[in-house]
């Protein structure tokens, strides 16, 4: 089921949205603690004296698993201090992209490279669009050792960029930190932790694309999104040469404090399996968890106001889900003109992801932007406890897989974001916790309920139909399911609905590609005078389903 917004702009996402601090603030540093006799360092941030901020572990101080989700609950606890942004050196917050980009740290000047493990940590100096400051640490041997700037460990890789790094004990921040892994023989940039609190993973042979999103509060509300925002990364040295990279970050919002541990492991897909400690310190009543977001400026069945000689530019083409019934379903995404939000309703989601299908250099025909190499993100639900008003199956019980699509004239933004919206509300002072498992990297397979494989969904395309204001649609699945031994065609049944609107009788056909074992199903939808039109198509043999489900909203 979904439901439609097309009032109440947003944005589209981009650096500034994810870094744009509060109002300039002064910082006043005050003693404060949340353990006995252990050494603490303060939270960044502007504090009262009547509600300083809960410390952090100091150099030398034990670190276990309960660590952070302490630091979360004492924050939680305390009234919000936002954070200040204000103190990023001129030179630093005016470099243009490229040159903030061009700062790398040097090789010899890796954090563990070289050790058997693989991992190597480079700490991300605050500049640009990111302001937010965010303290860093390893843990080493159980215990915390802090992570200081030295200027001498970075190559600056531009004019501009030299003369913005300040010197040695003239610190300017860390903003996140980027990760480097081993992929079998070779090394490459593995993850990034940066900006508010987004990160993103890529498998073996892959580029950045969809980012992650540790928590989402109100996106595209009335009342404003609110944005939690890293305040610390604590990065566990690996124990094992095969063992994961364990990350534990601690977050702060104005509704919330949480605590995330993050175990990563690189691979053709990379995996993260994620379990999160989140503090109400008010009723929180439109969460999003475990949230993505990607761009998609235009495809083969979107090109709107596309004047670009590439073929396509996206990110991801689509919305995955694999719904509590175990209903496969596929809904490609779009550059709309007005802001669309579809809410597909559910109990106990076995997966959802953007998922990026298309494989091959000529879908995109851009040289600059290897679109084809972007990994998909996959999310399996796990457990929750703790959330009594939102009943015995937790945050992952009933609720929404919701889809924003967001106008955007720009492959910068990244304006196509979805997430899972638990039903309940949570109220103040309320400690839940929870657990997913994400996949960067490949696409699952899609299998019916009963495990059998399904034909995919892969291609859509739409044009004008046979008369104004009609719209063709031609629909390609995939799949050896379609197809006998001897490569004819299955008995096929349609099962093809629109609401509103309606199909154009005596235009729907399917046409058969045995040597791809492709079916494309071709029809019109005469929309009449309606403003949005939601459609659904799956192909059925002797009442068995044996594709996905297509589903598709029509805008003009």
């Amino acid at each position: 089921m979904t439901v439609r917004a097309d009032e109440g702009m947003t944005h589209p996402t981009d650096l500034s949205t994810r870094n744009a601090g509060p109002a300039p603030i002064d910082r006043r540093r005050l003693l404060g603690g949340v353990a006995a006799g252990a050494a603490l360092a303060l939270l960044p941030g502007r504090v009262e004296a009547q509600a300083a901020p809960p410390a952090l572990p100091a150099a030398g101080s034990p670190f276990s698993d309960a660590t952070v989700p302490d630091l979360a609950r004492a924050l939680g606890n305390r009234p919000f201090v936002a954070q200040t942004a204000n103190d990023v050196p001129d030179a630093l917050k005016n470099l243009p992209r490229e040159a903030y980009e061009a700062i790398r740290i040097r090789p010899e000047a890796l954090i563990w490279g070289g050790e058997p493990h693989g991992f190597a940590v480079e700490p991300l100096p605050r500049g640009f669009y990111f302001t937010d400051r965010v303290a860093l640490f390893l843990v080493e041997d159980g215990v915390v050792r802090p992570v200081v700037y030295d200027r001498t460990h970075y190559d600056a890789g531009t004019e501009a960029g030299a003369a913005a790094l300040p010197e040695s004990g003239r610190e300017p921040g860390f903003s996140g930190l980027r990760i480097r892994a081993r992929f079998g023989e070779r090394h490459q940039d593995f993850a990034v932790f940066q900006g508010a609190c987004f990160y993103r993973l890529v498998g073996q042979g892959q580029e950045f694309g969809v980012d992650g999103r540790a928590l989402m509060l109100r996106p595209a509300d009335p009342r404003g999104e609110e944005f939690p925002r890293w305040r610390a990364l604590f990065v566990e040295r690996p124990k094992t040469p095969d063992g994961p990279l364990v990350i534990h970050a601690l977050l702060d919002s104005d509704s919330l404090a949480a605590a995330l541990r993050l175990e990563l492991r690189p691979g053709e897909t990379s995996t993260a399996a994620i379990t999160a400690t989140l503090v109400t310190r008010k009723a929180v009543d439109h969460l999003g968890l475990s949230g993505m977001q990607a761009p998609f400026l235009f495809g083969p069945h979107d090109r709107r106001g596309a004047d670009d000689a590439r073929a396509a530019v996206y990110a991801a083409g689509g919305l995955q889900i694999r719904n509590g019934g175990g209903e496969a379903i596929w809904r490609p995404v779009r550059n709309p003109e007005t802001l669309q939000i579809s809410g597909f309703l559910d109990n106990r989601p076995q997966g959802f992801g953007l998922t990026q299908r298309d494989r091959s250099f000529t879908t995109f025909e851009d040289d600059g932007r290897h679109w084809e190499r972007c990994p998909s993100l996959w999310v399996e639900p796990g457990e929750a406890t703790g959330a009594a008003e939102a009943g015995a199956e937790g945050l992952w019980g009933e609720g929404a897989v919701t889809l924003l699509e967001i106008p955007s004239d720009s492959e910068v933004n990244e304006n196509v974001i979805a997430y899972w919206r638990p039903k309940a509300a949570l109220p103040a002072g309320q400690e839940v916790r929870l657990a997913y498992r994400q996949n960067w990297g490949r696409e699952p397979a899609s299998a019916s309920p009963q495990g059998s494989p399904l034909a995919r969904v892969t291609s859509t395309r739409s044009g004008r139909g046979t008369a104004n204001p009609r719209r063709l649609f031609l629909v390609d699945f995939t799949g050896d399911g379609l197809f006998t031994a001897e490569g004819a065609l299955v008995p096929v049944e349609t099962v093809l609905i629109a609401g509103p609107g309606r199909i154009v009788e005596g235009a729907t056909r399917w046409i058969a590609h045995p040597e791809t074992r492709t079916v494309r199903v071709a029809f019109e939808l005469d929309p009449g005078s309606e403003r949005a039109c939601e459609l659904r198509l799956a192909l059925k043999t002797e009442g068995r389903q044996i594709t996905e489900t297509w589903l598709y909203r029509w805008t003009p």
